[in-house]
């Protein structure tokens, strides 16, 4: 019942205890009282909406920054990582595989307040070796969601005998 419940909460947030106690054929009261459950176990950590920016006309930046660093003594990376997750920038960081250690997704108004973030907050910490960022141009897809573009028109080449 539990992966059930994530499963269509993380597709649609929106959802009733009510709503998902007739997809999955259950009383909702026992949907309401795992629900409950899975938020004090912190299993949901939250609720939320995904939005597409370019239509909301946001002019915010989005910026995957890969981190290498030496993690600490004892505590790994999450010393480093949990550091880094307290920055109001910061939206998420992950532990990766590959050749760097950390990816920091972080959100800013212009390039010169993520170029601020990464030269005098991330790169002054005392474990980070280097970085490298990238912009996020365009979003095709995120959390699952899938952002058309309804002004954008068809772009494949057209081909003809």
């Amino acid at each position: 019942m539990r992966k059930d419940i994530l499963s269509l909460l993380e597709r649609d947030a929106k959802l009733t205890p009510g709503e998902i106690a007739v997809l999955l054929g259950l009383e909702e009261t026992a949907v309401r009282e795992e629900i409950e459950a899975l938020e004090r176990e912190q299993i949901i950590c939250g609720y939320g909406a995904f939005v597409n920016r370019d239509r909301a006309g946001s002019d915010d930046l989005t910026a995957l920054i890969e981190v290498r660093v030496t993690p600490s003594r004892g505590q790994g990376f999450n010393h480093i990582a949990e550091r880094i997750g307290r920055f109001d920038e910061v939206r998420a960081v992950y532990l990766m595989s590959g050749g760097y250690d950390l990816a920091v997704l972080i959100e800013g108004k212009s390039i010169k307040d993520i170029s601020y973030f990464v030269s005098d907050k991330l790169s002054a910490l005392d474990s980070i070796l280097s970085t490298a960022t990238h912009f996020v141009m365009k979003r095709y897809k995120d959390h699952g969601v899938m952002f058309d573009d309804a002004d954008g028109g068809d772009e494949r080449m057209i081909v003809s005998p």
